[in-house]
């Protein structure tokens, strides 16, 4: 699989990772039921199959999904960069709750070394700027661990231009993880430019749009959906974009087939399309999802392909403009 690098680090990241949000199991984001040996398998058939990265986070499944890292790894000679991140604590109910505390910060990254079980995260990440005032003190402290080798580099997710301006100012922001799909692309407005003028990674997230863009999706798979899974809630499986999805997906098969790919590889490798991305970062919860989403991280998409889906992509917002 090829790789990038992530801005001006030395790390070399396959285009496609390992999401591990999924796996973590029930909280107040969670995907529904999830079992841990589908979980394990998942992560070692990832690494079979050349990806070099795995993304995690505390919050997910509030400190299980860094715990099956940690237990994959132990059942493998591999050594894939982690990225993990911080600012998201848990209260009883699993619920989020932000927090940028200097001293918070750093209990977190103590928490999620010894979960994962290693001595330095290789990049450590921002999940959410809030609450906005304490952003620059949540990254000061986030600068410290890095000088003292607890992490190797840092990141920021879900930031706009200003954030990272005023971060930037305190030390140097290694990458930046936004969400990028078909179905979300405000970041290709001005977030990708920045990032790329300013040598910052960009490693995306939810390019298959929760499962959505993967033509595994339709009326009955959404009113069969656990009562606990949080894409019940979301606006683009509600009405009008659901239905307008479905279409659009059904518009894409053609384009997949002739290329002798699924709908998940298309999507994965539309965004691999521009080069200000790195890699995407792509989520599994079983050994065979992992087999099919990681040959997206080889094929490029032709000129024509992506005219045709622009195309798509504009008829669709039509529709649910109501044009």
């Amino acid at each position: 699989m090829q790789k990038r690098q992530l801005g001006y680090t030395d790390l070399k990241l396959t285009t496609v990772g390992l999401g591990t949000w999924a796996m973590g199991g029930p909280w107040q984001f969670g995907w529904g039921p999830q079992d841990d040996g589908d979980a394990v398998a998942a992560i070692l058939a990832a690494l079979e199959q050349g990806i070099n990265w795995i993304d995690t986070a505390p919050i997910y499944g509030c400190g299980h999904s860094e715990e099956l890292v940690g237990k994959a790894l132990k059942q493998t000679k591999q050594k894939p960069f982690i990225a993990t991140k911080c600012s998201l604590l848990w209260n009883e109910k699993r619920e989020k709750v932000s927090c940028l505390k200097a001293k918070s910060i750093r209990k977190e990254c103590e928490a999620s070394l010894k979960r994962l079980g290693i001595d330095t995260i290789d990049l450590y990440q921002m999940h959410w700027p809030e609450p906005d005032e304490d952003v620059e003190e949540g990254w000061e402290e986030m600068a410290r661990l890095a000088e003292e080798g607890k992490v190797r580099y840092i990141g920021a997710s879900n930031f706009n231009i200003e954030q990272l301006e005023r971060v930037r100012k305190i030390a140097p922001v290694a990458s930046l993880q936004p969400p990028y799909s078909m179905l979300r692309h405000e970041v290709e407005d001005e977030l990708l430019g920045y990032c790329a003028g300013n040598n910052i990674g960009v490693v995306v997230y939810s390019p298959m749009q929760r499962g959505l863009l993967t033509g595994k999706f339709n009326q009955e798979r959404l009113a069969g959906l656990p009562l606990d899974d949080h894409r019940r809630r979301m606006p683009e499986f509600q009405e009008p974009q659901f239905s307008a999805t479905l279409q659009l997906v059904d518009q894409l098969r053609p384009i997949a087939k002739r290329n002798g790919r699924t709908l998940a590889q298309l999507v994965i490798s539309w965004v691999l399309r521009r080069s200000e991305v790195t890699a995407a970062i792509v989520g599994a919860r079983r050994p065979d999802q992992v087999k099919e989403t990681a040959k997206a991280g080889d094929w490029k998409l032709t000129v024509e392909d992506i005219e045709q889906i622009e195309q798509l992509l504009k008829e669709r917002q039509e529709k649910i403009n109501g044009k």
